[in-house]
């Protein structure tokens, strides 16, 4: 017997060395009784469904996964309601919430990092229902496009400067501001790595310390790689200067003319547009403020087309791929320059910020630029 139970004792503690090292998260959701809640990975390739349970009354439950040898990103679902959270090593993660505000009123315990997701995902909320109630106004006419696009480059500036601050420059090493980094408003990511300088200086911030702590790990990997690409993209062309003859020139009628490809490989050149009034916007798709921003030039379209309205819409992204399918819904002529942010078309037009447009008018001369025009609806119709 005693032979007996000391091999017991032994098989016990070898099954146990051999065990996979756990996390846990587990809590109760309030109000959901009969609903399903779901355990899902934001994994690099996308959510992946982990574990799901059917809530009872009390809305206990609990999930166990393995644990990954660097900080991973999970969510838990019910219905379209989502809570975003990390998991650290072997930790055990509370997180209570009540069914009505499950995405926002929810309590996590044992993760600092969650917690400070908890803030970030709080914050962008409060973003996206600011550009939401900004583009609304907008529609309504109750405040102007000059007003709209002012307020939506501010806020959207406060948002990133306060994010820069407080989360990633702060702590680079944490979970919480590899998060921070893929916040979307609209579906566009509100930092972009690829076609922003000072954005790429804050992924390249997280992709060291990252890298440092888990240089075997696919997210580090796979930051350092986006780092590299902003930063090529950011990387003046050579052959720039040997371009500038062919992709712009004055001309007699004293506009700066254009000459840049659709997505078809069809030439377009702004002079060809003589005769009409023409909105000359410079823009990255890829954008935080890409959506409102081509809200309101939809609206001045779908108003003035008839008329003799124009819109010829440049893009610099970085991602040919992204550009063509997003320019692909678009009623106007939408061309890119491949040289992005260090175009010489953007050079000559001595465009600072994105997005930046100019009018010109009926005789194919330069009007005015954004950032002088006070009522850009009023500004469209006196040309026409």
């Amino acid at each position: 017997m005693k032979k007996i139970g000391v091999m017991a004792f032994v098989m016990a503690a070898l099954s146990a060395c051999h065990s996979v090292p756990e996390f846990k998260v587990e809590g109760e959701v309030t109000g959901a009784e009969g609903k399903m809640l779901y355990l899902e990975a934001s994994a690099l390739e996308g959510i992946v469904p982990l574990d799901s349970v059917k809530l009872k009354g009390g809305g206990d439950y609990a999930f166990k996964g393995p644990r990954s040898d660097s900080p991973e990103f999970y969510r838990l679902r019910v219905d379209d309601k989502i809570i975003h959270f990390s998991i650290d090593s072997t930790e055990t993660v509370r997180i209570d919430a009540g069914y009505d505000n499950f995405a926002t009123g929810y309590t996590v315990e044992g993760s600092p990092n969650s917690e400070k997701i908890k803030e970030l995902s709080l914050k962008q909320l409060q973003l996206q229902k600011k550009v939401d109630e900004l583009y609304r106004a907008l529609q309504s006419h109750r405040i102007g496009v000059d007003v709209f696009q002012d307020s939506l480059m501010a806020m959207m500036k406060r948002y990133k400067d306060d994010v820069k601050i407080r989360y990633i420059f702060a702590a680079p090493n944490t979970a919480a501001a590899y998060f921070a980094l893929f916040q979307k408003v609209d579906n566009y990511l509100i930092f972009d790595p690829l076609n922003n300088h000072d954005d790429i200086k804050c992924f390249a911030a997280v992709a060291t310390s990252l890298n440092n702590l888990y240089p075997h790990a696919d997210r580090s990997k796979n930051l350092y790689n986006i780092v590299i690409k902003g930063m090529k993209n950011a990387r003046a062309p050579q052959q720039q200067t040997l371009e500038l003859p062919e992709r712009v020139q004055v001309t007699e009628t004293g506009v700066i003319d254009i000459n840049l490809r659709d997505m078809k490989g069809d030439a377009h050149k702004l002079t060809d547009l003589k005769g009409k009034v023409v909105i000359v916007d410079f823009t990255v798709y890829q954008s935080a403020v890409s959506a409102s921003h081509n809200y309101m030039l939809r609206d001045l379209y779908d108003k003035y087309a008839s008329r003799g309205l124009e819109i010829y819409q440049i893009s610099l992204d970085a991602d040919e791929h992204y550009w063509k399918t997003t320019a692909d819904n678009l009623p106007w002529i939408c061309v890119r320059d491949a040289n992005g942010i260090y175009s010489s078309v953007i050079t000559t037009y001595n465009v600072q910020n994105l997005p930046t447009l100019f009018l010109v008018n009926r005789n194919n001369e330069l009007s005015a630029r954004g950032e002088t025009i006070k009522d850009l609806d009023a500004a469209v119709q006196k040309l026409l």
